[in-house]
């Protein structure tokens, strides 16, 4: 237990962080897991859609292989053998975080589209705009992360190679906050305001529909409860870690005045956030199969063939 305020960083990190890396490992791999084995063996047809959650997928599966060892270096109190190690976890860590909604954001792009052209005849729902867009995302993406991996290796020289720290807690002569805040704006406020207004679009085009139609149509309800969850999801679960981390890098960096419990309280609640923030890996597969129906029913086919194949060889001959 923690006796004072210099202690709870220490102890959230060995009996929180840790735990909480292993639990969200063991549920969020096999899932995804699942969904890119099912993409590449069960789906012979892909669509925009279908690039888009792989690509997302993948990004969750990389970034969830990164955990075991995230849950050993908190559990060692961040000291580190490997430099080269510490540099790849945090920045699949960060590559991910803003990869992830920038392809939720593709995905509600296309339920929209799919709304307002359901024969599929607009450029962006083609599969091969859908390839230059996700490569092009993952190019913006590690160019947004790209300076963290200076900020890494100036903090790692300063610690004599042997300590691996988090974003929030990096010295070096990039400007942290600044950098941090530039991520923040241009990483998830504005992919935010954007899965936002395809929510808006969607709810607007079902409004219209319904007029003209003079009914109810359900089918095109789902969309909307899945753009608008995903919208909910990110709301919820990137706000507190965001608005954390730049508070807790201004507490060290802008308002050194600060004493040194309040810091340490701030932090605290920061390392609260940060296992919030990459649930969106163990959740997002829940979306994956709210959004592709031939993709689940095809999954399930294959499952159910697999099963009657284990359960004829198990009988007697």
């Amino acid at each position: 237990m923690a006796h004072n305020c210099t202690d709870i960083h220490d102890v959230l990190e060995k009996y929180y962080l840790s735990p909480m890396y292993a639990i969200e490992f063991c549920i969020g791999f096999p899932s995804n897991l699942l969904v890119v084995l099912g993409y590449i063996f069960c789906l012979p047809n892909w669509q925009s859609c279908n690039i888009y959650v792989f690509s997302l997928a993948v990004s969750d599966l990389i970034f969830l292989c990164t955990l075991p060892g995230l849950s050993y270096l908190y559990a060692n109190n961040q000291s580190t053998s490997s430099p080269s190690a510490c540099v790849i976890n945090r920045y699949i860590l960060h590559v991910n975080l803003y990869s992830s909604i920038l392809f939720m954001v593709w995905l509600c792009m296309d339920r929209f589209l799919l709304i307002k052209h359901p024969t599929r005849n607009h450029y962006l729902q083609r599969p091969q705009t859908a390839v230059i867009v996700t490569a092009l995302s993952w190019l913006a993406v590690n160019v947004e992360i790209a300076p963290m991996i200076a900020l890494m290796v100036q903090d790692l020289h300063n610690a004599n190679y042997s300590h691996c720290t988090d974003f929030a807690n990096l010295k070096g002569d990039v400007h942290t906050l600044g950098y941090s805040l530039g991520l923040t704006l241009t990483g998830y406020i504005l992919p935010l305001f954007a899965l936002c207004g395809f929510s808006y679009q969607i709810a607007h085009l079902l409004r219209v529909q319904e007029r003209a139609l003079q009914r109810r149509s359900t089918s095109y309800k789902r969309p909307l409860k899945v753009v608008a969850s995903a919208a909910a999801m990110f709301l919820i679960l990137y706000t507190p870690y965001h608005v954390l981390r730049n508070i807790t890098i201004a507490s060290w960096q802008v308002w050194r005045g600060m004493t040194q419990c309040p810091k340490k309280y701030i932090e605290a609640l920061y390392i609260l956030t940060r296992p919030l923030a990459f649930l969106h890996s163990v959740i997002n597969p829940v979306f994956y199969f709210l959004m592709g129906d031939k993709f689940r029913e095809l999954l399930f086919t294959k499952l159910r063939k697999l099963v009657r194949m284990k359960e004829q060889q198990r009988q007697p001959a």
